[in-house]
C-alpha cells in the first residue's frame, strides 16, 4: 500500500471520527435536555411546597384531626448577609444569644446543610410572624414559611390518634429517597399506621440563583415546578362520643376497653388508661419530657400492648372446646365444694353458689371448679393418646379464637398474647412428669395464658357471631384509601356454630337472673336490650385482682362486642362489668339512665391500687 492511500484512509477515520462526535454533541447539547438540566441544577434553588396532611374522621364524618395553620420562620445560611442581630430578635421575640447560637450551630454544620434552608423557629405566633413578613427585606437569607399542623376538635384519644413530629435522622435512614431534615411523619396510632395515606405529596417551586447564590427568577418560568398533592383523608371505624365517653368512665383508671361492631370487625372504641390527652399531642415536644417521665406510661397502649390474664372469661373457651370434643354437654353436673381439689391437699378455690350445677348455671356463676373439670377432660381425653398431646389440640383449638398470636389488626404494635404448648411444660417440669393438673389452672384463664384486651374484646364478638369473627380493624375504606381484604373475611373458629348458643344462653343468664339467682353479672343489665355477658376476676402478682368483664349486646343480631380490663379494680363485676354495661348503654340508646352508676364509675380512682414500674 503506497503513502497515498494510507493518508486518504486516515483523512476518512478522521473524518468519521470527528462527525461521530460532533452527531454526540448536538444529541446531547440538543436533542437530550437532560444534561443541560444538570448544568442547570447548579445554578438553581428548590423551595420545598409541603402538602396539606389529610384528615382523619370517625365513622359519622365527625373531625377526629384536622389541620390549622402554623408559621415558622426559615433560614438558609448561604444567603445569609450581614445583618443587625438585634433588629431580628426584637422582631422575633427572642433573645439575641438565640440568634447567634443558631447561627453557630448552622455555620459549624454548613457542609450537612448545603443549599437548603432550615428551621430555626417553629409555630410563632401569627403577629410575630406578620411583624416579621413587613421587615423580612431587611434579613437576606431568613424567611418566613405557612404550614399546616395538626388541630384536635374532639378528645377522641391521643394512644388511638397518635402525633406528628419532626423526622430524626434515624426516621430518615429508614426511610431512604422519602423525606428529609424538616419533613413531618406520623409516629405512632392512627397517624403512624397511615401514614402513606395521609401524609400527600411534596411540590415545589424551581428558582435560578446568580454567582452570589441570589435569587434572580423562577426557572423555565415555573414550568418544571410541581404542585404539591394533598393526602387522603382517612375514615376511621371510631365512634367519637363513644370513645370519649370510654376515656371519662377510665379516668383516674389504669387499664382498657374495646369496643367492636361483631358483623364487620370495626373497632368502634380503643380506650387505653392513663393516655395522651389531644392538647399535648398538638406540641409533643412542649410536653414529651412529662409524658416520659410519668410512671404509668400515658404513651402505653394497653389496649393492643398489654398482655394480661384473662381470668374467667375465658371459661367461655374451654366450654366451646370441651363441648366441640365431646367431653361435655350442657345437661352436664359437676359439683363444687368451694373448689376443686386434687393431689395431696391442693384446692383451686371457689366461692359459694349452689351444687351440682349444669353449664349454663356454670357460666352464669362462673364456677371454677366446673371449668377444672372440663379441662381434664379435654387433656385427658384418651383419643390423643397423653396429655401432650391433649395439650395441644387445646392449643390449637384455643389459636383459633385469636389467642397467642397477632390478630392483624391494622393498629399498629399489637402483641400476640401467649398460650403455652406442650413445650411450654416440657421445659418446665420434664417430658412425662406434668399432669393435666399440673396445668389445672389454665382451667380459668391463668396460668400461663395471656391476652390483650383486644382478643378478649375479639373472643367475645366471636360469640356474638355465634363462631367467627372479623379481624378487629380501625380504618374504613373511602376514596383514596383502600382496606386490605383480609378484614372483609369471616374468620371461623374451630369449634362447630350449632355450639355456640349453648354459652350464649348462660352469658344471658349471668346478666339478667339477677343477684338473687346467682348471676354474677346482674349489675350489667340493661332493660330491653338482652345484654350477655361474663366476669372475670384475673389474679395479679402485683397487688389487687384486676376486673375482667365481656359483653355483647343484643342477643339476637348483636351491635356491639366489648371487653373491659381494670387493673387493682377487683372482681369483675365491681368496676369492668358496670363500665362495659354503661358504653353498651350509651352506644345503643344514646344516653345512660343509670346515672348514679355512671357518677360512681366517673368518680372512682384507682391509681393509688397501681404499683407503678
Amino acid at each position: 500500500m503506497n503513502t497515498d492511500t494510507r493518508h486518504t484512509r486516515l483523512l476518512i477515520g478522521l473524518g468519521v471520527a470527528v462527525a461521530l462526535l460532533l452527531g454526540k454533541i448536538f444529541s446531547l447539547q440538543i436533542l437530550d435536555g437532560r444534561y443541560k438540566e444538570d448544568a442547570d441544577r447548579n445554578s438553581t434553588i428548590y423551595e420545598i411546597i409541603y402538602p396539606t396532611r389529610g384528615v382523619i374522621y370517625d365513622r359519622e364524618g365527625r373531625i377526629l384531626v384536622g389541620n390549622k395553620v402554623a408559621y415558622d420562620i426559615m433560614v438558609n445560611p448561604r444567603e445569609v448577609t450581614a445583618f443587625d442581630t438585634l433588629a431580628l430578635a426584637t422582631v422575633l421575640d427572642v433573645a439575641p444569644d438565640f440568634i447567634r447560637s443558631k447561627m453557630d450551630e448552622y455555620h459549624r454544620n454548613r457542609r450537612k446543610i448545603g443549599y437548603q434552608s432550615v428551621t430555626m423557629l417553629k409555630q410563632v405566633p401569627a403577629g410575630t410572624y406578620n411583624k416579621f413578613a413587613e421587615l423580612q427585606y431587611k434579613f437576606p437569607g431568613f424567611k418566613g414559611q405557612v404550614r399546616s399542623i395538626r388541630d384536635y376538635p374532639f378528645d377522641a384519644g391521643g394512644n388511638l390518634l397518635g402525633y406528628v413530629s419532626e423526622v430524626n435522622q434515624s426516621y430518615i435512614d429508614r426511610h431512604p429517597g422519602e423525606y428529609r431534615s424538616g419533613d413531618y411523619a406520623g409516629m405512632t396510632g392512627i397517624e403512624a399506621a397511615r401514614e402513606k395515606d395521609l401524609r400527600g405529596e411534596k411540590g415545589y417551586h424551581i428558582f435560578l440563583r446568580n454567582s452570589k447564590n441570589q435569587i434572580e427568577q423562577p426557572f423555565k418560568d415555573g414550568e418544571m415546578d410541581q404542585e404539591a398533592v394533598p393526602g387522603h383523608d382517612i375514615v376511621t371505624t371510631i365512634d367519637a362520643p363513644l370513645q370519649q365517653y370510654g376515656q371519662e368512665l377510665m379516668q383516674n383508671k389504669v387499664g382498657s376497653i374495646v369496643a367492636i361492631e361483631p358483623s364487620t370487625g370495626e373497632i368502634l372504641a380503643l380506650v387505653s388508661s392513663p393516655g395522651v390527652h389531644v392538647d399535648q399531642l398538638a406540641d409533643i415536644g412542649k410536653y414529651w419530657e412529662e409524658i416520659a417521665q410519668n410512671p404509668y406510661k400515658p404513651m402505653y397502649n394497653r389496649a393492643v400492648q398489654a398482655s394480661y390474664p384473662p381470668g374467667s372469661v375465658f371459661k367461655l373457651v374451654n366450654g366451646l372446646i370441651g363441648l366441640e370434643d365431646g367431653v361435655l354437654h350442657p345437661s352436664d353436673l359437676h359439683s363444687c365444694a368451694h373448689g376443686y381439689s386434687f393431689g395431696a391437699g391442693h384446692k383451686l378455690g371457689c366461692h359459694g353458689h349452689k351444687s351440682p350445677i349444669n353449664m349454663e348455671e356454670s357460666i352464669m356463676m362462673s364456677c371454677n371448679a366446673y371449668y377444672c373439670y372440663v379441662l381434664k377432660d379435654i387433656l385427658d381425653n384418651r383419643k390423643y393418646g397423653g396429655v401432650d398431646a391433649g395439650l395441644d389440640h387445646w392449643h390449637e383449638m384455643v389459636e383459633s379464637f385469636g389467642f397467642g398470636r397477632k390478630l392483624g389488626s391494622d393498629f399498629p404494635a399489637e402483641l400476640s398474647g401467649g398460650i403455652p404448648s406442650s413445650k411450654t411444660y416440657n421445659r418446665a417440669y420434664g417430658k412425662g412428669r406434668w399432669n393435666s393438673t399440673t396445668v389445672i389452672s389454665l382451667s380459668i384463664g391463668q396460668g400461663e395464658i395471656l391476652a390483650t384486651p383486644m382478643h378478649l374484646a375479639n373472643l367475645c364478638a366471636t360469640i356474638a357471631n355465634r363462631g367467627y369473627y372479623y379481624i378487629p380493624h380501625i380504618v374504613k375504606a373511602s376514596e383514596g384509601v383502600d382496606i386490605a381484604p383480609k378484614y372483609q373475611e369471616k374468620q371461623y373458629t374451630k369449634v362447630s356454630m350449632e355450639h355456640f348458643p349453648k354459652v350464649v344462653k348462660g352469658m344471658w343468664r349471668a346478666v339478667n337472673s339477677g343477684a338473687g339467682m346467682g348471676g354474677t353479672a346482674w349489675i350489667a343489665h340493661i332493660d330491653g336490650l338482652d345484654v350477655c355477658g361474663k366476669t372475670g376476676t384475673a389474679q395479679n402478682p402485683r397487688g389487687a385482682d384486676n376486673s375482667v368483664f365481656i359483653c355483647f349486646a343484643p342477643m339476637d343480631n348483636p351491635r356491639i362486642a366489648i371487653a373491659a380490663y381494670v387493673e387493682n379494680g377487683g372482681f369483675g363485676a365491681t368496676y369492668a362489668a358496670p363500665m362495659a354495661s354503661l358504653m353498651v348503654e350509651k352506644y345503643l340508646k344514646g344516653e345512660v339512665s343509670r346515672t348514679d352508676l355512671e357518677k360512681r364509675m366517673k368518680e372512682a380512682n384507682l391509681m393509688s391500687r397501681v404499683k407503678k414500674d
